[in-house]
């Protein structure tokens, strides 16, 4: 047994009830009765006709079930160790004092720099001296001058 939806009223259509249209391009339409017929054959949009299912559910009519909204739970913040510093790291780190936490980064920037100026000083000195060759000398082409023309004035 097979129970189909009206297409106009969206009413469910039991067996032997209702009547199928179909178009001459193939659609087919099926009513439960002649009054969903005749309304949709007047183009009646059946979501401003108010005895269809399509109307009430825009109109959110007959919802009692979900008449609680659903509660959305705000995201918690939570904190914890990241790679290469624990927890307690972090936190006395956000809790010192501004010049404090500067003047220990300005410190680490110039080690930083130390070590990296250390490095290219030993590497220019494990490398031998390069001696500049002489500027390469361009060959000159011979090049024939262009015949010189005969005849007289033109």
């Amino acid at each position: 047994m097979k129970i189909g939806l009206c297409v106009y009223s969206g009413y469910k259509i039991h067996p032997g009830h209702g009547k199928t249209m179909v178009k001459v391009d193939g659609k087919s339409f099926t009513f439960l009765n002649s009054k969903c017929e005749s309304a949709h054959l007047m183009k009646r949009n059946p979501r401003k006709v108010t005895w269809t299912v399509f109307y009430r559910r825009k109109h959110k009519k007959g919802q009692e079930e979900e008449a609680a909204k659903k509660r959305t739970r705000r995201t918690q913040k939570f904190q914890r160790a990241i790679v290469g510093a624990s927890l307690n790291d972090i936190l006395a780190k956000r809790n010192q004092r501004p010049e404090v936490r500067k003047a220990q980064r300005e410190q680490a920037i110039r080690a930083a720099k130390e070590a990296k100026k250390a490095t290219k000083i030993q590497k220019k000195a494990t490398q031998p001296a390069k001696v500049k060759a002489a500027p390469k000398i361009k060959a000159s082409k011979n090049v024939q001058k262009a015949a010189p023309r005969v005849g007289g004035k033109r």
